[in-house]
């Protein structure tokens, strides 16, 4: 029995250091780190993940969780893995960006509703782009993706081996990147309602009496549906694109490790 509980005991540090990495990717990953998912859930999930990776992950300096070189060893582990579950969130945020742009233009702001993701109130095109790229991400894997990048992480940038400053300013301007993206993606509907917000803004001063406003309102409303409609046709290969991208960016990211 002692040999058994001394044995549990080296192992607890193999399974702590992906167990961190895990729980902290999981905890800001699109759809996976939403607050519909409860606590418990991503912890199990992350534990479970961390002891089925123990027989390949790859050797490290044995360093002690309960001193201070453990501590840092451990918040340097749980700061990687929000680096690469923020860079999972950059899809997700673009859609979301273009929701917003979306529904301001079409006046269909005013309609909000209870958004389960991040336990806010956000508008029903939001929702519905939320609910599309679900479906996509669970489709094209992405939940597998995000547990082979953690553990690519692991041979790239080792434990203890600090994480590299060039892999910051590379995600930071990635937040560009998203603003771009969004506002391309939004453009046909918002040039599409900019016309006819402009045609109206035309005929009222050319006859002051007619009352365009309460007839302008569901007119861009329904140019900016149907414009919607189509949008979502391409919506999907955009979003493999994006995916892309992104995966692009984690390769960057990986490339810049120690190991």
């Amino acid at each position: 029995m002692q040999g058994l509980y001394a044995q549990l005991l080296d192992l607890l540090p193999a399974v702590w250091w992906p167990f961190c990495r895990l729980l902290a990717a999981f905890s800001i990953a699109p759809f996976i780190g939403d607050a519909m998912v409860p606590m418990p859930a991503r912890i199990g999930l992350a534990l479970a993940l961390a002891v089925a990776c123990l027989p390949i992950m790859p050797a490290h300096s044995p360093i002690d969780p309960f001193s201070m070189h453990g501590v840092a060893a451990s918040v340097e582990q749980i700061i990687i893995g929000l680096l690469f579950g923020l860079a999972f969130q950059l899809t997700m945020s673009i859609l979301s960006l273009l929701g917003f742009l979306l529904s301001s233009q079409m006046g269909l702001s005013m309609a909000v509703m209870n958004d389960p993701g991040n336990g806010n109130s956000s508008d029903v095109v939001s929702s519905l782009l939320y609910l599309l790229a679900a479906l996509l991400f669970f489709a094209m894997d992405g939940h597998l993706v995000l547990v082979q990048v953690v553990y690519a992480s692991f041979r790239a940038w080792p434990l203890g081996a600090g994480i590299p400053q060039a892999s910051l300013p590379v995600l930071a301007a990635s937040v560009g990147w998203v603003m771009s993206a969004a506002v391309v993606l939004a453009l046909p509907a918002v040039f599409a309602t900019f016309v006819v917000q402009a045609g109206f803004g035309m005929i009222n001063r050319v006859a002051p009496a007619l009352n365009l406003f309460s007839l302008g309102f569901p007119v861009v409303t329904l140019f900016g549906l149907g414009t919607l409609t189509l949008l979502m046709q391409v919506l999907p290969p955009q979003y493999l694109s994006l995916s892309g991208q992104t995966l692009r960016l984690l390769d960057q990211l990986l490339g810049m490790g120690h190991g």
